[in-house]
Formats: structure tokens, sequence, C-alpha cells
């Protein structure tokens, strides 16, 4: 049954990859394998309870007699039940900041955005848009931010070529900010819930090659779009669907109370040791109640406060959200079956190297999705403890905050931009600015490559600098 689990989700893998050509929404393979695999796992549940937790389903068991239907229960209450809590808490995450930005948009905080942005001069135009997809990208995840950084570029530019080159500019951006800090992507914010980085340690040794990996690519892409743009008829005021026009101190104080609260995040979980989740909601409530403050007279009055709602955004982090979801499922049950062992026996013994595991790793991440790519890195290795005697520099690795869980997920976005197919954001850009991996692959992917060595480079430097 081991071999039948593991073949369906190196087939379920394949399709992942090859989406653009099959046409098969990856969201639905990676939840069609995730189930499939956990109900085979079901099916002869007492061989690999027997093999892998023994001691533990002998304690569950207790004075009750062996039975299928024992076997069963444990594997609902202690098995499964353990990995699904911590998927469904992202899943909660995520969600809670799909809301946030729903109430962002509903007040006008990303019009402003694009008043800011709007520039004849290309090059302002490309650093604003750089900088906010950065910024915005460190908090929330990197679909939702390259989804309304290419709303905004398309309100501003009406040139299609020049709108392809920004669009790819903003998925490096997004990719390399949601990096860097623990709540802007399920990758770190993986990585940090399980134990193995600390989000002021994470940040540290993180930013400074993300930052070389967005400017160098953005500043070569830049060169390549003329001295100015063609832009869009500036609309005076945006309509939202009541003819309200949004103020500018209600912008400001909407968009400070939502970025500012999730970068209180990693303070709430260090505090309470609740989920980040937790976290997310309670900002989300502060918001909703500023809302209701601000938009009281509109609320009550005749004419209801409606405001424009973007459903192609909703869209696009829903399916993202079922995509982790499955791929989470996925990589849980290669866990529960071994196969995750013997990956990290396979490359303890013939790489036991991980910088060429991190560069493989991102080398893959431009032909397969990013985010299925880096949660089954991470979740090869445990993390170590770091206290251990008699450790090698190889296992310090993977103590907390060691270089592995930085390597990989650097690796795995950035890697993911060197084509539009390894990572969400891509797949974005591609069907709304119809980009063709062919010139994505041209224009695009060696100046990525680039951008990619110099920020590991960099992160040697402050990594050797830091310890």
């Amino acid at each position: 049954m081991t071999i039948a689990i593991v073949t369906l989700m190196l087939l379920g893998y394949l399709l992942i990859c090859t989406e653009h050509i099959t046409r098969i929404n990856k969201a639905t393979v990676a939840l069609f394998c995730g189930v499939w695999g956990w109900v085979l796992y079901v099916c002869v549940g007492p061989y690999y309870i027997e093999t892998l937790h023994d001691a533990g389903f002998q304690e569950f068991l207790g004075s009750k007699d062996y039975s299928i239907r024992a076997v069963n229960e444990f594997i609902r209450q202690e098995v499964f039940a353990s990995h699904i809590a911590q998927l469904t808490s992202i899943v909660m995450y995520l969600l809670a900041t799909m809301a946030i930005v729903e109430v962002l948009e509903n007040n006008g905080c990303f019009d402003l955005l694009t008043k800011l942005c709007r520039s004849r001069s290309s090059w302002v135009t490309v650093w604003m848009l750089t900088l906010f997809s950065f910024l915005l990208s460190a908090n929330l995840d990197n679909l939702t931010s390259a989804v309304v950084m290419l709303m905004v570029m398309n309100r501003i530019v009406v040139n299609q070529r020049q709108r392809m080159l920004l669009g790819a500019i903003i998925v490096i951006a997004t990719n390399c900010g949601g990096c860097f800090t623990v709540i802007g992507d399920v990758t770190s914010l993986l990585v940090w819930t399980r134990g193995a980085v600390t989000p002021t340690n994470y940040t540290a040794a993180l930013v400074l090659p993300a930052l070389f990996a967005t400017i160098i690519p953005t500043y070569l892409i830049g060169r390549k779009l003329p001295p100015y743009l063609d832009l869009k008829r500036s609309n005076v005021m945006m309509f939202r669907g009541d003819d309200a026009d949004m103020k500018l101190w209600q912008q400001l104080l909407m968009l400070f109370l939502g970025i500012v609260g999730l970068w209180f995040v990693p303070t709430f979980y260090r505090l309470t040791n609740l989920p980040p989740f937790l976290g997310a909601l309670c900002v989300l409530g502060v918001l909703w109640v500023a809302n209701e403050i601000i938009n009281r007279k509109r609320i009550l009055s005749d004419q209801p406060f409606t405001t424009r709602t973007n459903r192609s955004l909703q869209y696009e982090v829903m399916q993202m959200i079922m995509f982790f979801l499955g791929v989470g499922l996925c990589v849980d049950i290669l866990i529960e079956v071994g196969a995750m062992n013997s990956v990290r026996g396979w490359c303890d013994q013939y790489i036991h190297n991980i910088y060429i595991m991190s560069l493989v790793l991102g080398a893959v991440s431009s032909v397969m999705d990013n985010v299925a790519l880096v949660i089954s890195g991470i979740s090869i290795y445990p993390v170590l403890d770091g206290g251990a005697s008699g450790m090698t520099e190889y296992l310090q690795s993977f103590v907390e905050n060691g270089q592995y869980w930085h390597l990989i997920t650097l690796s795995g976005c950035v890697g993911g931009c060197l084509l539009p197919i390894g990572n969400t954001a891509g797949y974005a850009l591609m069907k709304s600015e119809d980009v063709t991996i062919w010139w994505y692959l041209k224009h695009i992917t060696l100046k990525v490559l680039l951008g990619w060595f110099c920020a590991l480079g960099i992160y040697f430097l402050v990594d050797y600098f830091l310890r």
C-alpha cells in the first residue's frame, strides 16, 4: 500500500507541474490526492500503526480490546487530528487575512496605492510598484498581494507589453517580500508554526537577501521599459458603487491599522502562545469596529453602504487556500507512511549538503509550484534540539533558526520566480496579461537567476556576521 500511496502522490505532483498543459486545476488535484491518500492509509491502518505508532497505540488502547474500530479511532484522534489541526490553523489565518484585504479594499486603501504609483516616468512607477508589492507581501500572502498590485497596475498602464514587464516585476517583488517575514507566505508561516524559526532571527537573516533578489531583476527589467509609460486616463474620483469618495485620512488610518495589526501577530503569538490566526482575527475585529465607526452614517442612511468587491481576488485566494490544504494533506500522509524518512536518509547519504539541497529545490521550484515543494522540504527533516552534544555542523543546520530553514524558503520563493508556473502569483500574471512561458523565459528568467545568486551570496555574508 505504501507504493500505491507514493505513486498516487507522485502522479499528483506531476499533474500540479503540468497544470498549464493539462488545464486541470492544481487545487483540485491536490485535494483529490490528499483525501484519497488518507483513505488508502486507513484501509491498511493496523500495519502502519503497529510499525510507526505502536507505543502510542498501546497507551491509547489501555484496557480496551484490540479491534479495527479501535485502530481507526486512534488514527482519527491521534494521528490525523494532529496534522489537520496545524493545517486548519494556517487556513484560518489565510481566511482572516483575506477578510482584512476586503475591508481595506472597501475603504479605498488600494485606490490610494493607485494614486501613489501613477506617474508618466517609467522608473517612478517601477519603483513605487516594487516598493508597495514588497511591503504588502511582507504582511499578506504573496498571491493576495500580487493580485492587488496587478489590479493597481491595470488601472494605470494601457500598453500590454509594458504591463507584462511591470507584472513580472510585481511577481518577483511579492514572492521575495513574502519570504522574509514569518507572516508573508504560507511556507514561512508553516516554518514558524512548526517551531523551526523565530520571527526576529528569520527576518534579520533574510531581509537583505530578499531585497537584493528584488532590486537586481527589477532594475534590469525596468531598463526594457520606455522612459515614459502609456497611461490610462485618470479619474478624478474612483466610483465605488455608492458615489462616496473615501477621505485620505480614512484610507491612511485603515491601511495603518491593517498593516501594523498584522505586524503585531508574531508578538501576539509570543505573548500568548496561541495560534497566529487568533491574532489575525483580533486585527480583523479591530478593523471592522473602525469601519463601522468611520462609515456609520452611510451604513445607517437610506442608501446602504455598498462597495465594490473584487471577486477575482477572492476566487484566486480561495483556490490557493484549497491548494495549500490539499498539499498539506499529501505531505502529511507521506510522513505517516515513512516516505519522508526514506527521502531524508537518501539526502543524508548522497547529498549531505544543505546548500546543494537549496539550489536543487530552487531550480525544481521553477517548474513545480514552490508552495508544494517547500512544504515537502520542510517536512523531510524535524527540528533538532540545539542543545544536544556532539552535533556536527551539518546537523546544526536543522536546529531552531538553522540555515536549512532559511535557505529552503528563500530558494523556494525566489527560485519559483524563474518561470511563471513556479508560483501562484506567476499564474495570476499569466491569466491577467496572457504572459507565455516562452516570453517569460526569454525576458525575465536570467534576471531572476542573477538576483537569486546574489541573494544567496548576501545570505552567507549576513549569516557569517550573525553567527
